[in-house]
């Protein structure tokens, strides 16, 4: 059978679907991630909602065939608002028994299943743990399922016989016969993936001839075979008007930053050391020299944050990006920043921990981390992402705080968020708020004297850029006198200085939004409280139930230190609070505290999101 000929009409019935759950499941090297992402684009360019998700080994080369080294890509898009990126899945594509394996239990009842038959040999079975003589595909165990066997890579090989390529070029190409197919499935144009293959591989056109002539294949196979009896058709989601593109949270972070610097007039200096799964944000950064963004990829955690800590000082835009391990190592310079009362901004994309822990999963643990991880009285202010294109708007809320208050900020993200993504209308360069910065270039002091610890009403210190005539100071880690800022080891100063800084974090307060409900009423029996990326999750279960006729409430929270000033005010208008979170109960903890409120927790640390059903199951049992 020719599958590279002209694309004809197939008879398959076309259902119409309001959201399909897809998830691309194979060895590492089997391009996944890849497939996913330009799945994906696609799917954002025709103008459905999604959102991804993302998830593959920490091994550089994981075992390959084991259930260890799958690494699998999830998307969930539809014609409707989507928050998450599924619970369940509605097609598996399996190119090996250990990615059947691993995500078999998530599948839909009645869900579609395209395998690669090849991975199912003798050796495939047995790496993948299934005992001798068993396999999945020929042993009934699938008769709940629609099941599509493939022998993808045959298939592959007989459409690149004679370009001259070798072996292992064409076996990287089968994941475009997958793409190809899915495309064909559910009735998405090729011209997207087509020309990304052009553009990626211009210099070795064979490779993009290669790809292109497989990823028609797929497409011709589902057309001119019979096995596939039905396609699924998705149209344009209903979202705001304006212009968007499909973005992740690391990409947004970094455009972020980006404005940040734009709206505040700041030079951008990145110091950064490579760590999973924050260093995106520093290969997206470097793209941007012609705006004047420096990037420094330092020879550790400690250079990399003392780096920006200068940049800061010398009057730019200081940041610096980790994950938990980088947020230890770089402790000490936190507090430096601190009793210097300098802008600086601390990106961390958590994961799961501690030590190297879970490289490539996801986690909340840090949270308790950014509040107190410092020795001395160390409070800085702290605020979280809740999805990848709300990485763009809390990143500038943290440099607006870093800069109009003259404090280091930590901005929590997490790999969930990082590396997933969703449509965003991104805004115009008229629709950003500038954000204020205020140099001193005269003396503040009597006789004519300057005095670098002197306050505004803000409580910030005054920012002088080094070689200002006439405003010589010192600075430094030791302990500052009040006003003066001449050395001080006096107690009473101390405590003086300490219960500013701190009065300082409290009174910004006074300069960000109040607390408001996200979803449901102001009052009533239950109000789910999160923050971070469990956004997604939280809304979609509690709008579920609350068309359902239940009375319950979501509040999620940017700014976790300072909370809002009517936070507590706001959860004593409700029966029982419940915070979900991905630790043993952080918030829960500073809530609790805080406001003496009877929360209560749902904790989950397995390095996976939670599932909308998870959180649906302990919202009804509360409700009881």
């Amino acid at each position: 059978m020719e599958l590279v000929e002209n694309i004809v009409s197939s008879n398959a019935s076309l259902i119409e679907a309001d959201s399909i759950v897809i998830r691309f499941s194979g060895d590492s090297g089997d391009g996944m991630q890849l497939t996913g992402n330009q799945f994906t684009d696609t799917a954002a360019y025709l103008g459905n909602d999604l959102s991804t998700f993302p998830e593959f080994p920490a091994e550089i080369r994981a075992p390959i065939g084991t259930t260890a080294g799958v690494s699998g890509f999830q998307v969930h898009f539809g014609s409707r608002e989507i928050f998450t990126p599924g619970d369940e899945y509605d097609v598996l594509v399996a190119m090996n028994s250990a990615a059947l394996k691993v995500d078999l239990p998530r599948l839909k009842k009645g869900g579609i299943i395209i395998t690669n038959t090849a991975g199912f040999d003798k050796k495939n079975l047995g790496l993948a743990g299934y005992p001798d003589g068993v396999n999945p595909l020929e042993d009934g165990s699938l008769d709940n399922y629609t099941v599509h066997k493939i022998d993808i890579t045959k298939f592959t090989k007989d459409c690149l016989a004679g370009t001259g390529l070798g072996m292992k070029e064409i076996e990287r190409s089968k994941n475009m016969f997958v793409l190809g197919l899915l495309f064909w499935m559910f009735d998405e144009p090729m011209d997207y993936t087509i020309t990304f293959i052009k553009e990626k591989f211009a210099k070795k056109p064979e490779i993009a001839e290669a790809n292109i002539k497989t990823l028609k294949a797929g497409w011709n196979f589902g057309d001119h075979t019979e096995i596939f009896t039905t396609r699924f058709k998705v149209s344009s989601a209903h979202l705001p008007k304006g212009t968007y593109r499909n973005i992740t949270g690391n990409h947004a972070t970094a455009i972020g930053l980006v404005a940040a610097s734009e709206m505040s007039g700041l030079p951008l200096f990145l110091g950064s050391y490579p760590i999973t799964p924050a260093s995106d944000v520093l290969h997206e950064l470097s793209k941007y020299k012609t705006s004047g963004v420096k990037t420094l990829q330092a020879e550790d955690e400690i250079a990399a944050i003392c780096a920006a800590i200068g940049a800061s000082y010398a009057g730019g835009l200081g940041v610096t990006t980790t994950s938990g391990p980088g947020m230890s190592l770089k402790t000490e310079a936190i507090g430096l920043a601190t009793i210097l009362e300098i802008p600086l901004l601390i990106v961390n994309i958590q994961r799961g921990g501690p030590s190297t822990g879970l490289p490539t999963k996801t986690e909340q643990s840090d949270l308790l981390q950014a509040m107190y991880g410092r020795h001395g009285e160390g409070p800085i202010p702290v605020i979280a992402a809740s999805s990848p294109s709300d990485c763009f708007d809390t990143v500038m809320e943290a440099a607006r705080i870093a800069i109009e208050h003259m404090i280091p900020v930590i901005c929590l993200t997490d790999g969930y968020i990082a590396n997933g993504s969703e449509p965003w209308r991104f805004p115009t360069a008229d629709q950003l708020k500038p954000i204020k910065v205020n140099f001193v270039t005269e003396p503040n002091g009597p006789d004519g004297t300057f005095q670098p610890y002197k306050r505004d009403e803000k409580l910030s210190r005054p920012w002088v850029k080094p070689g200002t005539k006439g405003l010589m100071h010192r600075i430094g880690g030791l302990e500052k006198a009040n006003n003066s800022g001449n050395v001080s080891y006096d107690a009473v100063n101390h405590e003086t200085m300490s219960l500013l800084r701190e009065e300082k974090v409290q009174r910004i307060a006074d300069y960000i939004p109040l607390a408001k409900v996200d979803s449901g009423k102001d009052s009533g029996k239950l109000l789910v409280l999160g923050w971070g990326s469990t956004s997604g999750a939280i809304k979609t279960a509690v709008r579920e139930l609350i068309e359902e006729g239940h009375d319950v409430s979501h509040l999620h929270l940017r700014h976790l230190n300072p909370f809002p000033k009517n936070l507590g005010e706001v959860l004593s208008q409700y029966d029982k609070v419940l915070v979900p979170e991905m630790n043993m109960g952080q918030l829960l903890k500073l809530v609790r505290a805080k406001y003496l409120v009877p929360a209560e927790g749902l904790s989950k640390m397995q390095g996976l999101p939670f599932t909308t059903a998870e959180l649906r199951n302990k919202i009804l049992d509360l409700l009881k």
